[in-house]
């Protein structure tokens, strides 16, 4: 056993050491300590000394917990922080016991082990692991799990980390327990299995995953495009699980802009008309030579799209999709069909969009080199969300290499 540890303990150094992003090393090594300790899932959560609440980072096997938050010495995550000491729980210890604030949920059946990411001067967060398998937490996995916390926060300090959470927002896009099933030939496949996930205003959210897991589907479904077998949609506070097609119309036509693989651009109209014909049935569109101003393409406003490139055809399509002043853009593979040099000018477009316009967009994407641009990632496995983290520092699309 502390053979194992030891392992445990270079394992995550190391992570710390090759990684080029400390989110995701902080991701590899609670995957790594899940994984040593038997656990079915753990976060990491971090505090935040503006509003001094404690706010989870990353979720590993687990549905999305970013955007979760305890006040200091509220609920067990909350506590730990406050104490700075580490705790195992037995199951029947908290029956009743909520892990983080008021709002949570309730954790009933597992055993919880919470230890605080410290160094010797202050407490940055907190490691929350749950649901053993084996049994409850031992005092070896408490001893393993303290030491490589330890590990972490000195890291962590050492690289000048700076939590800067979306906490104080209200999500745009609420998604709770959304299942999605298909009838194939005649058994009823499962393609989304219970999805719980926030976007908040004027992020970046990308997610990935291996193709068939469920990622467009859950695209589609917050755009209305699709609809899900059961659960919950909520869009600023507006329940649209279950819109009538006139509700379904004008949330598609004002609130959400698309942007597809295909570009999907009417090939009889120029540019310019295509972004037209977009603007007139908004409400308070953007003017259409402005739109294409800032995709860099005035000089093609009156081309056909058989006269533009692959990657002009897309700058298009997103100057179409902010016509509308959208409150979120839905971006389903917007590069997948573009060579390299190409997709790094549709994500700097992306990327303003984000940053000058301060405009929400939902991607996906099978490419894990786009994530590096992103707020949060969301990872999906067969239906679920497998991890959840945010990245602190993201890179620009200049900077992503494939």
């Amino acid at each position: 056993m502390d053979t194992t540890y030891v392992q445990t303990l270079w394992q995550i150094m190391e992570e710390l050491h090759n990684a080029d992003q400390l989110e995701k090393a902080l991701s590899s090594s609670l995957d790594i300590l899940r994984q040593v300790t038997d656990s079915n899932k753990g976060s990491i959560w971090m505090f935040d000394s503006q509003s001094e609440r404690v706010i989870a980072l990353i979720a590993s096997n687990t549905a999305d917990a970013v955007g979760e938050s305890a006040a200091l010495g509220e609920g067990i995550i909350g506590e730990a922080v406050k104490t700075g000491e580490a705790r195992t729980f037995k199951a029947s210890e908290v029956q009743h016991l909520r892990f983080a604030g008021a709002d949570s949920p309730e954790i009933t059946g597992k055993s919880i082990l919470a230890v605080p990411i410290k160094t010797p001067i202050h407490t940055l967060g907190c490691m929350l692991l749950t649901g053993k398998q084996s049994g409850d937490y031992t005092e070896d996995d408490l001893k393993v799990c303290e030491n490589c916390c330890a590990i972490l926060a000195l890291d962590i300090d050492d690289k000048g980390f700076r939590f800067r959470p979306f906490e104080d927002k209200e999500p745009v896009v609420t998604v709770r327990e959304v299942v999605k099933e298909y009838l194939n030939g005649e058994e009823m496949q499962q393609v989304l299995k219970g999805i719980d996930l926030d976007v908040f205003p004027g992020e970046l959210m990308v997610v990935v995953g291996e193709s068939g897991c469920g990622k467009s589907t859950l695209l589609n479904i917050i755009g209305g495009m699709d609809k899900m077998t059961s659960g919950k949609l909520m869009v600023e506070g507006k329940d649209m699980s279950n819109p009538s097609e006139d509700e379904l119309t004008k949330y598609r036509r004002e609130y959400i802009g698309f942007i597809f693989q295909s570009y999907n651009l009417m090939p009889n109209l120029s540019a310019y008309e295509n972004i037209e014909f977009i603007g007139e049935i908004a409400d308070d569109p953007l003017d259409s030579m402005e739109a294409l101003k800032m995709v860099g393409l005035e000089d093609k406003a009156d081309n056909l799209p058989s006269a533009l490139s692959g990657g002009q055809m897309q700058r298009i399509s997103i100057a179409r999709a902010l016509a509308k002043k959208p409150k979120i853009i839905l971006a389903d593979e917007p590069t997948a069909a573009l060579d390299y040099e190409t997709s790094i000018k549709v994500l700097s477009v992306i990327e303003n969009v984000v940053r000058e316009q301060k405009t929400t967009v939902l991607m996906v994407t099978h490419n894990p080199e786009i994530a590096k641009m992103a707020n949060r990632v969301i990872k999906l496995r067969d239906g679920r969300i497998s991890s959840a983290r945010v990245n602190l520092h993201p890179h620009r699309a200049s900077e992503l290499v494939w």
